[in-house]
């Protein structure tokens, strides 16, 4: 049995992966949605980790999941700890000693998140309905309100704490209709900084909340964690 350990994003909002995890049990698997304190001044990445860690304690054959920001976690986790693969899904995919604040003018995503607005027709001002929301039910969406929270800069400042990215199977995944991190920006990042093709699923960048069912299915797909990783059908 698998375990998938789901690491959210900016906020650390365990809820997130509220729709995703019951299916992932229902296909046999065991997962783990951890909270992290995206509010606590005193935690960074190397928390993180750690709550991370210790929450698939005594697992075996653990998955890591890492949404958005939690792609700079994920790799700390594996170099902690023997995971089975690691799955990026709309995510910042680090250097070894980089922080996420430096992250986005390195890999230039505010110019791909701009052009991308404006081959779209919607606003380029960051809000959360248009860049967010704009393919989650309502009535879901209006339940996350309560579990809502900020990051603080602590995270964003505390580096990566890797030699290397860890030498385990990973995947990287994007929502066809991410706004926030475009395809195009996730299809280069992931080639440049790990040789990986890009896979495609419905959604936008909160993808977990608008399409459960299909993530889920992509994610039950990738197993094996040996299965090769390859470029699915660009859009």
């Amino acid at each position: 049995m698998t375990t998938f350990a789901l690491v959210p994003g900016a906020g650390g909002a365990a809820w997130y992966w509220h729709r995703v995890l019951p299916l992932l049990e229902q296909e046999g698997h065991e997962a783990v949605a951890v909270d992290l304190p995206g509010d606590d001044p005193d935690a960074g990445l190397p928390e993180y980790a750690g709550l991370v860690v210790d929450a698939v304690a005594g697992r075996h054959d653990v998955v890591v999941v890492a949404q958005s920001m939690g792609g700079f976690t994920a790799p700390m986790v594996a170099a902690r700890r023997p995971v089975s693969a690691i799955v990026l899904l709309n995510a910042m995919v680090p250097l070894p000693g980089e922080t996420a604040g430096h992250w986005w003018g390195a890999v230039g995503s505010e110019e791909v998140r701009l052009a991308a607005a404006r081959a779209g027709g919607y606003t380029e001002e960051v809000d959360l309905d248009t860049y967010f929301l704009h393919d989650v039910d309502p009535a879901v969406a209006a339940t996350g309100e309560a579990h809502q929270r900020p990051e603080v800069d602590r995270a964003f400042e505390t580096p990566c704490d890797i030699s290397a990215w860890p030498e385990v199977p990973t995947r990287a995944v994007a929502g066809a209709d991410d706004r926030f991190f475009p395809v195009a920006l996730q299809r280069r990042v992931a080639r440049e900084r790990l040789g990986l093709g890009l896979d495609v699923v419905p959604g936008g960048h909160l993808a977990a909340l608008s399409h459960p069912a299909e993530l889920t299915a992509y994610l039950c797909k990738a197993l094996p964690p040996s299965a090769a990783v390859r470029d699915e059908q660009p859009t």
